[in-house]
């Protein structure tokens, strides 16, 4: 006689005969708990990159459109794009504002082996004449000098693009989910907003060399006239012709003296 305890289970329909059921706990954990090297390799994969995948919703079709962009990055974090009133992105962003963009660079051998940084975002217009205008003006043309060719064409304008969620793929079992203030920068009680221009030529006059010595030191990045070209309280960008390197700081930076005092001193690279 058979009791609850002894009786044999029957065969899931579909399930082969003889296999043993999977039971959740035993099945491998895809997504990884979201911990501080995750964020800040998501950051530095997002504020390091030169140009990125953007996703859009076509105004007439609904389906997902894809292209590329240039893009730079505002003081508090948010990615930003340059874009022409002309091109089918931009059009869509005004209609829908709902966007994703794509970045990491991949190198040789397999593509899905390098870092990448899936991101949803919501798209802000720039008002030319704003201040929000002249910084990013500013920002954008000391990361892509050649847009001075058309960034101050009528037809073009800047969106900010605002991180709400994003999905980091850190390599071969490496995935995290992050929110939209892991990628946030504290803009608040910092005393070297408004200079920041200036405060970048004084770090060159103050710090010769040190540009090119983070670089291929810490990055392992060719020698040549690296030059320090945005700044905030995460960390400090670092250009050479059309190599771009995010480096950022160990913890967030204030004021301009601790600016000075940390950051010959600051060596941390992510992997």
């Amino acid at each position: 006689m058979t009791t609850p305890e002894t009786e044999p289970r029957q065969q899931p329909a579909g399930e082969p005969a003889g296999q043993p059921t999977e039971k959740p706990a035993d099945r491998p954990q895809v997504i990884r708990e979201t911990d501080e090297d995750a964020r800040r390799q998501a950051r530095v994969l997002l504020r390091g990159a030169r140009y990125a995948a953007i996703g859009v919703i076509d105004p007439d079709t609904h389906f997902p459109a894809v292209s590329r962009v240039v893009i730079g990055s505002d003081s508090d974090g948010a990615a930003v794009i340059l874009v022409s009133e002309l091109s089918a992105h931009t059009r869509a962003l005004t209609t829908d504002p709902r966007t994703s963009l794509l970045v990491g660079e991949p190198g040789k051998g397999d593509p899905l082996a390098y870092p990448r940084l899936s991101l949803q975002c919501s798209a802000q217009v720039v008002e030319r004449g704003s201040s929000d205008h002249a910084r990013l003006r500013e920002r954008f043309l000391a990361r892509h000098p050649k847009s001075k060719l058309y960034i101050d064409f009528p037809d073009f304008r800047f969106f900010r693009l605002v991180v709400e969620r994003g999905s980091l793929n850190g390599g071969f079992g490496r995935a995290y989910h992050l929110s939209g203030a892991d990628f946030r920068i504290e803009t608040t009680h910092c005393d070297f907003w408004g200079c920041e221009a200036d405060l970048l030529l004084e770090l060159g006059v103050l710090f010769p060399g040190l540009a090119e010595k983070i670089a291929t030191t810490t990055y392992g990045a060719p020698p040549g006239e690296w030059t320090f070209t945005g700044i905030d309280s995460s960390g400090i960008d670092i250009s050479y012709k059309d190599l771009l390197i995010r480096h950022e700081f160990l913890e967030p930076i204030r004021t301009k003296t601790h600016m000075i005092l940390e950051l010959p001193n600051s060596v941390y690279a992510v992997p």
